[in-house]
């Protein structure tokens, strides 16, 4: 194997997985700790008599609904990849879809980028060649959400302050993301304004070029519908919960609350928007007149049942996709 191709020492990827985890646990416990010390301040009994209402069943359809978001994020993702050229198959691309999950608790969700390491072990594909398939699972995100946030302003959730100049900063970014010229005017721009990362400069350049081949109609409609549908169902997910928890505020209400709540959550900067969207949405749900001993439970049940399933179901895969990686690179 040629040094260009040298795999990274898998001592210091397993190092990084379980720093990772370590983050995760912290993670998990500070925001167990923050809704659980909010709930002993505003009436623990409540709060626990509003968690023994919900059924086994009722959490086994929540998760599922999150399943199904993750399914047809991952169908998104193989529709994506097959019009690059990747040869991998839906399998291939749902297991590298969502054994990403298991690097959401770093800031930014950089992590996330192990995806193109297992790529490139898998089909040979360097990682200028797959990057656009990143920014475009982040601009399809995006745009899915503010269309949420849309629909939800125009059919009686008009009541949330910002959310329509965050819908409409969520448009212009996913625009901006997908549009190759753009791109890499920018890229061209920064680098004779600053003449810094030369090489950074040329792959930026070259990966918003292969941003084109998801420009048709057939696939924006696809990959929007496929996105669309999946964030709705963790939308209509707590929807329910709040129906089951007797503060029913409408579904749009609901959708408009949790997407929102999730964009604020990713601005803050924190691994999966951890405090930031758990304030956001406790918050909301008070706007809106869900006593807290009802918003705390809600708010820490759909976060287990989205974030954190999702970041179960990635430590789940991970090591699959990691052991499968190495196989097909040696």
């Amino acid at each position: 194997m040629s040094s260009t191709n040298r795999l990274p020492d898998t001592g210091s990827t397993a190092h990084r997985r379980w720093r990772d985890i370590a983050l995760l646990a912290g993670l998990f416990g500070f925001v167990i700790l923050g809704l659980a010390g909010l709930a002993l301040a505003t009436g623990w009994e409540e709060t626990i008599a509003q968690l023994s209402r919900l059924s086994f069943l009722q959490f086994i359809v929540l998760l599922g609904l999150s399943l199904v978001n993750y399914v047809l994020r991952g169908s998104r993702w193989h529709v994506m990849a097959r019009k690059i050229g990747l040869p991998t198959t839906l399998t291939q691309d749902l297991r590298h879809f969502i054994g990403g999950f298991a690097m959401s608790v770093t800031p930014g969700r950089v992590g996330e980028l192990i995806r193109m390491r297992w790529i490139r072990r898998e089909t040979g594909w360097a990682v200028e060649r797959t990057a656009p398939l990143v920014l475009m699972d982040r601009a399809g995100d995006l745009a899915a959400m503010a269309i949420i946030l849309a629909l939800g302003l125009s059919f009686g959730a008009g009541g949330i302050a910002f959310g329509l100049p965050v819908a409409i900063a969520a448009l212009l970014v996913a625009f901006v993301a997908t549009r190759p010229r753009l791109l890499a005017g920018a890229a061209e721009f920064a680098y004779r304004l600053t003449g810094f990362f030369p090489r950074l400069m040329v792959r930026v350049r070259r990966a918003a070029g292969s941003l084109a081949a998801f420009s048709d109609p057939k696939t924006v409609i696809i990959t929007l519908a496929l996105g669309l549908t999946g964030w709705i169902a963790e939308g209509y997910a707590f929807h329910l919960l709040l129906l089951w928890m007797g503060a029913d505020i409408g579904f749009w209400m609901a959708a408009t609350i949790f997407t929102f709540s999730t964009l604020a959550g990713g601005l803050t900067g924190a691994p999966g928007g951890v405090g930031g969207a758990e304030a956001a949405m406790v918050a909301l749900l008070s706007m809106q007149g869900v006593p807290l001993e009802t918003s705390l439970p809600a708010t820490a049940i759909i976060r287990v049942t989205t974030l954190w399933f999702a970041i179960g179901l990635g430590l789940l895969v991970f090591p699959f996709a990691e052991r499968h990686s190495l196989k097909q690179a040696l």
